[in-house]
Order: C-alpha cells, then structure tokens, then sequence
C-alpha cells in the first residue's frame, strides 16, 4: 500500500511538474497547442491593423480627391484610434517589458539626434562648398530609371500613368504608419515591448542617416534639379570655398591639367587670388563657418542655418525618404506580416517612382536606399526581434529534452530534479521583476505622454516633407 501511495505521489509529481513547464508560467514554444492559440488570437486582432492602416493612407489620399471629406473623415478616424489605444492600455500587461525597452529606447532617440546633426551639417556644406555658379552650369546626370519612366508615360494607358503620378503616400505617411504598428502591441497584435520595436526602430534610421551623410559628403554629385539651389539657397556665395578653387577648379574641364595632375600628384597650377569669405562670430562654433559658408545675413546663428538645410539641392545619395519607408516596411513585415505588408512594400515601390519621376533623387538613390535600409534592418535584430527568445524560453530548451527523456524512462527523480531547477529559475526572475504598481501606473502615463508627444513633433516637422 506504502509503495502504491508513493508510485501515486511520484505520478502526480511527475504530471504535475510537466504541467507547470508545458503549460505554466513559462509559456514554451513548443508547445503547439499554445502556439496555434496565440496565433490565431493575434491575427484575429491584427485585422483591425492592416484595415486601420490602409483607412489612414485611403482617407488621406481624399485631400486630393475631396477635401470636404477628407476634413470630416479625417479626425474621426483620429478620434476612433486614440480612444481605442487608450481604452486597452490598462489592460496591457507588459510594462515590465516596456520599462526595461526604455532605456535603449531613449538612448536610439539621442543617437537619432545626433545623427540628424551631423546629417545637417554635411548637407549644408555640399551644397555650399562650390557655390550657386557651380549649381547653375552643372547639368544633371544621365539617368536610365527617369528615361525608363518617361518610356512608361508613352507606352501605358493614361488612368495608370495618373497613378503613378499621384501623390498617395509621403515620408509623415510612413512615420504614422509605424507609429501604428508600435501602439499595436496594446491589442498583442505585434510582440511586445513596443519601446524595443521603436528603439530598433529609431536605432536603424539614425544609423542609416548617418551612414547616408558620410556617403553624400564624400563625392559631391549635381542635382537633378538644377535651379533648387538657387531658389532655396541665395544667400551661398556664388564663388566655390578657398579648397575648392585650389584642388577642384584649375582642372576641373581641362583633360590635360587632370593628366598632369596624376603624373605629379599634387595640386600644381597657381588658383590666383583667393575669394575670402564672411567669418560670422559663432563662439566656440567659429569653426563651423569654414563648412557652411553664410552670409552676413543669415549668419547670427549656426543651428538656425541648419534648420533652413533641408534636403539639399545636391544629389544625396542615398534616399532619406526611401530609407525611411523601407525601414517601415521592413518593421511591419518582420512585427506583423500579413496582406497589409505586401501593400506596404507596393507603397514603398510607389513612392521610389515618384522621386525618380519628380526629380527628388536619381534612380541609384532609391536602388541603394531600399538595399542599405533591408541591410540595416537584418543587422539590428539584436534590438528587438520576433524570433528573438526569452531568457525563459532559452532555459526550457536547453532542459526539455532531458525532461521528456526522463519521464519516457521514468526517471522520477531526473523529473524532480529539473522540475525543481524550473522552479528556482522562475522564482529568481520573479523576484527581478518585482515592481511597484505606483511606479508601473507613472512609467505607463509618462511613455504614453512621451511617445504621443515624439509622434506629434515627428509628423509637424515633418510635414514639408
């Protein structure tokens, strides 16, 4: 009877410590059942998603089409989405995950900044570094992509080629659609946290612009258009910067000086007299005048010429809007997938058109922006991924095989001695993540403060595009 007992008291150790690693707290993937569950709950509510997102892009397309509508339609749909965000935040049950994110997450935001800064700079001082005459002789590039589109415009029916012409989505479009995948995670609709979404997020874009500015900088290339410096830079000197006069001029259409001037390798011919220029009084950022180049005019403050800077009137390369909207295809692809990814890749094609077809960018841009945004993307999963794992999840694994061949062997001390470790496993990470409700409740307001405030601020200075 005594050993009946402990056979009983063994089996029930046995299913029961199976139990708690299969179905308990530790949520192992394994489990199939689980999995097909949670999925099928998470695509249920990641419909509404894909419908929000396309309604975004549809309703403000009307602006275009009808703006009577688009004045109505618009805020409600503003309306329906806030109210539906903020009537599942306290039922979010990940702010532990979100407090842990926001470091790396405020952290991706400086270094955005910072990279903007620089970006700034460099755009400044290509397009001063040889002056507005430099800009209105110089002839764009030859560029294949703009013949291929303009062949398209004979070639194809006139309603297609009008699509191709509209304006359906910009660089704010991409932002909020973004914007919408990370306040998705509410609904579990995306992996939480959404803060570590955003930090790979703003992390990968800061990287690829900074990235971009130290491409662009390094060869300077004319503009597609070649009245944007003049129209949107007046005040640069017409004369190109003392470097230029010295090293680019005296053999800048002369085959013969270029000849010689690889035998010798270095800069022979005399440029003449140097054409000074204005030194404005920036303090300790003195220096940055030999780089932007102001005028008397417009030189009181350094950061106020850089907000004027814009996207330049010299070819960038590569595309900043088509980073970004790559980066947001690349983000809703891995976070969400679905049908609603395939039409945001077709947005991301449409708007790669667009900037070829309206002179933005030359087609080597685009290409290059759409491969370098992919590239980035795949390097920084180490951030935040779908397939990345919990420290949980990596401890089962390593444990599970051991457990089922010691329960097929019944091997009941083997079970007890893993079930026991799982246990001790937990109640360390429990213990790790005990936080306060009042410190949660603050953490939940402030990020959901802050993210709506990044997410005005993103979209009104970017509304120019």
């Amino acid at each position: 009877m005594a050993k009946i007992v402990q056979h009983a008291g063994d089996t029930t150790l046995w299913s029961t410590g199976i139990e708690k690693i299969l179905f308990g707290r530790a949520n192992t993937l394994s489990v199939k059942s689980g999995m097909m569950g949670r999925l099928s709950a998470s695509r249920m509510s990641g419909v509404g998603l894909g419908i929000a997102a396309m309604s975004y892009v549809a309703i403000d397309y009307m602006r275009y089409l009808s703006p009577a509508w688009h004045s109505r339609l618009m805020p409600v749909l503003w309306s329906v989405l806030a109210l539906a965000v903020v009537t599942r935040v306290p039922f979010y049950k990940h702010w532990s995950s979100e407090l842990r994110a926001a470091i790396p997450f405020l952290t991706s935001i400086v270094f955005l900044l910072s990279a903007l800064l620089f970006e700034a700079l460099c755009v400044r001082s290509v397009t001063a570094v040889l002056g507005l005459d430099w800009h209105r002789d110089t002839s764009p590039l030859p560029d294949t992509g703009q013949w291929f589109l303009l062949a398209l415009n004979e070639s194809l029916p006139k309603p297609i080629v009008e699509i191709l012409r509209a304006h359906i989505i910009g660089l704010h479009h991409f932002l909020m659609l973004f914007v919408m995948l990370g306040f998705s995670v509410v609904f579990d609709s995306v992996k939480a946290p959404g803060l570590g979404l955003g930090a790979r997020y703003i992390f990968t874009m800061g990287l690829g612009r900074l990235l971009r500015a130290i491409t662009f900088i390094s060869t300077i290339l004319p503009s597609a258009r070649p009245w944007c410096a003049s129209a949107r830079f007046n005040n640069v000197p017409s004369h190109p910067h003392r470097w230029a006069q010295k090293y680019y001029v005296p053999y800048a259409k002369d085959p013969a000086a270029i000849h010689q001037l690889l035998n010798w390798d270095e800069a022979y011919a005399d440029p003449g007299k140097y054409i000074g220029d204005y030194r404005p009084d920036w303090g300790s950022m003195s220096f940055l005048g030999e780089f932007l180049r102001p005028s008397y005019s417009e030189g009181s403050s350094w950061f106020g010429l850089l907000k004027k800077a814009g996207g330049g009137c010299n070819d960038l390369l590569y595309s900043g809007h088509m980073l970004v909207a790559v980066l947001t295809a690349m983000a809703w692809t891995e976070a969400y997938g679905g049908f609603s990814s395939a039409l945001i890749w077709l947005l991301v094609a449409h708007s790669a058109q667009r900037e070829i077809r309206e002179r933005h960018h030359y087609t080597v841009d685009c290409v290059v922006a759409i491969y370098v945004g992919i590239l980035l993307w795949k390097m920084t999963g180490f951030i935040w991924s779908v397939k990345r794992k919990t420290k949980q999840t990596t401890k089962l694994e390593k444990i599970q095989n051991r457990l089922i061949h010691a329960a097929k062997d019944s091997d009941m001390e083997t079970v007890r001695r893993l079930v026991e470790e799982i246990e001790v496993s937990l109640g360390e990470d429990k213990q790790g993540k005990v936080v306060s409700n009042r410190t949660m409740t603050v953490f939940a307001c402030a990020t959901v403060i802050t993210t709506l405030s990044i997410v005005i601020l993103a979209l009104t200075l970017t509304s120019d595009g």
